[in-house]
């Protein structure tokens, strides 16, 4: 399998918020592990507020599966109470991997 495109959404919790959005995002594991098209589906943390969201997939349908999954639809329930800013969501191609 070849896995050549991604996505990297960067959130930006609000102040107080940080520890609750890192439970919504582990809660967010089984939710991308019932995904098809998902290969690999990773959740970080920069700081106390900045968290993010790396996907792969190895086509795009896969990817445009799960853009308009569950993920973001549980994020946008959730958005307005744990975001001090919009997501930040881009699609990536991936270069190498290992």
């Amino acid at each position: 399998m070849t896995i050549d495109r991604g996505i990297l959404a960067l959130l930006e919790a609000k102040p107080g918020k940080g520890e609750e959005l890192a439970a919504f995002l582990e809660q967010g594991r089984a939710l991308a592990a019932a995904e098809e098209g998902t290969v690999t589906w990773y959740a970080f943390k920069v700081s106390d507020t900045t968290y993010g969201i790396f996907d792969t997939f190895a086509n795009e349908d896969g990817r445009q599966a799960h853009l308009t999954g569950a993920i973001p639809t549980a994020l946008g329930n959730v958005a307005p109470d744990l975001l001090a800013t919009d997501p930040d969501i881009r699609p990536v191609d991936v270069i190498a991997v290992k």
